[in-house]
């Protein structure tokens, strides 16, 4: 099957994202409210988290192991990351607009972040663990990332208690596109 990505980006240029539903089939999705991780003074994490930064216990990279983040992010008993979207990440990674933001321990991956980045947005996926703390330290490395790179904004999707707790908040669709749109007037990447 053949994917059209300049229109994929454009549907994600347009606020919109991607999910499967329980039977797998593909659609777009849209919200009347989105959720941002402040990449200002707002961003806040547990001193506990701290603790485990000061440890260094996890080193970061960023597309060390693409695929396998995608796979930990859709390893649950419900996902909306079906095999056909799975395709598509890899074919937006290919491309240079889907990261992998990952944690290591040693040699094993602890857990990661899924985005894509469109100019001066990342737009979060998911994310997921497989060593505690492991996607936590990726959300203060990730934020720091963007903070470097001056990215305009940090698009968490939907609000979470997981998401509250580093600061999160929400935006109604008007502030959403003023923001987007400042966004697709700049060139970023991670790298």
């Amino acid at each position: 099957m053949q994917y059209d990505i300049a229109a994929i980006i454009e549907g994600y240029a347009q606020g919109y994202f991607l999910m499967a539903d329980d039977s797998d089939r593909l659609s777009w999705y849209g919200s009347r409210d989105r959720t941002l991780i402040p990449l200002d003074e707002r961003f806040r994490y547990p001193k506990s988290l701290q603790r485990v930064l000061n440890q260094e216990r996890f080193t970061v990279a960023i597309n060390r192991d693409f695929q396998a983040v995608v796979a930990g992010c859709a390893d649950r008993e419900t996902t909306w990351i079906s095999p056909e979207l799975k395709k598509i990440y890899w074919l937006l990674y290919q491309k240079g607009y889907a990261y992998s933001f990952e944690t290591w321990q040693g040699d094993e991956l602890a857990g990661g972040i899924l985005g894509i980045v469109i100019g001066g947005a990342f737009i979060g996926e998911s994310m997921f663990y497989r060593i505690p703390e492991g996607s936590k330290v990726a959300m203060v490395k990730l934020v720091e990332r963007l903070r470097q790179r001056q990215f305009v904004f940090f698009d968490g999707q939907m609000m979470n208690p997981h998401l509250e707790r580093f600061g999160a908040y929400r935006v109604g669709d008007e502030e959403y596109q003023s923001l987007l749109q400042q966004a697709l007037q700049r060139t970023y990447n991670l790298v």
